[in-house]
């Protein structure tokens, strides 16, 4: 099952404009509005739309996107778990674009499996992580990796305006332990892994991060790069590729 965001009243991706965005779930081939975003079973509205041209937002609107540090490689796990924190601001859907300061240096896309919270949750096992999950989803993890040597707290280098690309919809039937992921810019491969190479799994990132703080419905887990960043500047077109969730893809553009 597909759960998505969809933006109604005529804006797009590149000009959202005013715009309504209402909580939908694919059934029978089309988007049907469901009355409750996070619930696990909730009543329809009665509201549906085609999924051919439906305009698509984020398919979350998160208050913490946290995502996991040191976790590309298996060898990481040497490391002690780090997290970071981004700006929830700077999360948008597919075809919005990434803003780039210039002058703010070397900037990168990172493919990577992001996790969506479904439920409020503190202290969560690895054993229990499954329960807590809404959906995975495709996440673009932006670093201007030249301003983390001017702030560890990494909050200059990751919260730039769209700096967290995320879609184009949710899906629960995920092995997230093993996932390829691609990534391109201007249409040409530049990197591929999977995150059975990452050295703390979803499980045990979810264990990690509840333990520190609550974790609540929409919030994003983006659970690390395999290897998978590439640098990017204005007039790029980044495309993340997920197996068994499709394609996010966003323009890059100076702020």
């Amino acid at each position: 099952m597909r759960r998505a965001r969809l933006r109604l009243g005529g804006g797009t991706p590149a000009a959202p404009g005013l715009t309504q965005i209402v909580p939908v779930r694919e059934i029978d081939g089309a988007w049907y509005e469901v009355a409750e975003e996070w619930a696990a079973v909730s009543p329809l509205t009665g509201r549906y739309w085609p999924l051919e041209g439906a305009v698509l937002a984020a398919p979350s609107d998160p208050r913490v996107i946290l995502g996991m540090a040191h976790n590309g490689s298996a060898a990481d796990r040497a490391i002690p778990r780090q997290a970071f924190m981004k700006s929830a601001r700077s999360a948008i859907g597919s075809g919005e674009p990434i803003r780039i300061v210039p002058g703010h240096g070397n900037v990168v896309a990172e493919a990577e499996l992001a996790v969506v919270i479904g439920v409020h949750c503190r202290n969560v096992s690895a054993r229990e992580a499954a329960e807590v999950i809404a959906g995975f989803t495709i996440g673009n993890d932006v670093t201007a990796t030249d301003q983390i040597a001017l702030d560890e707290k990494m909050i200059q280098s990751k919260s730039g305006d769209g700096f967290t690309p995320l879609g184009p919809w949710l899906v629960s039937d995920l092995d997230p332990d093993s996932v390829p992921l691609e990534l391109f810019v201007n249409g040409e491969l530049r990197c591929q892994g999977d995150t059975d190479r990452l050295a703390w799994n979803i499980a045990e990132q979810i264990e990690y991060l509840s333990e520190y703080m609550t974790l609540g419905p929409g919030d994003v887990i983006l659970t690390g790069s395999p290897e998978t960043a590439s640098p990017i500047k204005p007039g790029d077109t980044v495309r993340a590729a997920l197996d068994g969730i499709g394609i996010l893809e966003n323009p890059v553009i100076a702020l």
